[in-house]
C-alpha cells in the first residue's frame, strides 16, 4: 500500500484525535484488532492533548491521498526515544501500515534524534499487541506502570489495569572513534 509520511503540525490535531480514538476506542462491535474498548472507556485523546504533545515531541502522520490513515508519536528523552500512539484506521489494520509507521518512527528516532534505545508502553492486558511488538524485536523490561488515571486517556474498566514497558536497541549507526 502506498502512502506518504510527514511530520504532523498543529493543524492536524483534530484529525489525529479522530484517528486515534477510532483505532483505540471505537464503539462496541467496531474497530480493528488493536482497540481497547473492552478495557478502557472514554476517548483516548482530544485535539487539545494532541496539540500539547506536538509542543514537546513529534508525531509522524501517514496519508493516502488526502486521508489521514496512520500516526505515531516519538518523544526524545536523552538516549531514549519513547514511541507511542501508533494508530491505523481500523479498516486498514493488518495491511502493513502500522509496521511501516513503526519502522519509520524507529528510523527517525535513531537517525534524527540519536536515540540508542526505543521504548514502548502497552496496556498489560493487550497480550496480542505485546506479542506484535515482541515479533518486531521489543522485549519486556519487567517494568510495570500504573494506568495513568490523571492524564485524561480514559478510565479503566478494571482497577487491576496497568501498563507494560517494552524496549529494544535502535539501529543507530555507530559513531567512529577517533
Amino acid at each position: 500500500m502506498q502512502f506518504v509520511i510527514r511530520q504532523a503540525t498543529a493543524g492536524d490535531a483534530a484529525e489525529i484525535a479522530r484517528l486515534v480514538n477510532a483505532a483505540y476506542r471505537p464503539g462496541v462491535g467496531h474497530g480493528g484488532w488493536t482497540h481497547e474498548s473492552e478495557l478502557v472507556e472514554g476517548d483516548r485523546i482530544s485535539p487539545a492533548q494532541v496539540t500539547e504533545i506536538l509542543r514537546n515531541s513529534l508525531i509522524l502522520v501517514g496519508f493516502q491521498g488526502s486521508q489521514l490513515i496512520a500516526c505515531v508519536q516519538i518523544e526524545h528523552n536523552g538516549r531514549q526515544a519513547h514511541i507511542g500512539m501508533l494508530a491505523v484506521l481500523p479498516e486498514l489494520q493488518a495491511a502493513g501500515v502500522g509496521g511501516a509507521m513503526l519502522t519509520e518512527a524507529e528510523h527517525y528516532a535513531a537517525a534524527h534524534l540519536g536515540a540508542e534505545d526505543l521504548v514502548l508502553v502497552v496496556v498489560s492486558a493487550r497480550s496480542e499487541l505485546i506479542a506484535y511488538y515482541r515479533r518486531r524485536g521489543y522485549k519486556e523490561t519487567g517494568q510495570r506502570l500504573a494506568y495513568p488515571l490523571a492524564s485524561g486517556v480514559g478510565i479503566p474498566r478494571s482497577d487491576a489495569l496497568d501498563l507494560t514497558v517494552l524496549s529494544k536497541r535502535s539501529n543507530k549507526p555507530l559513531q567512529p572513534t577517533g
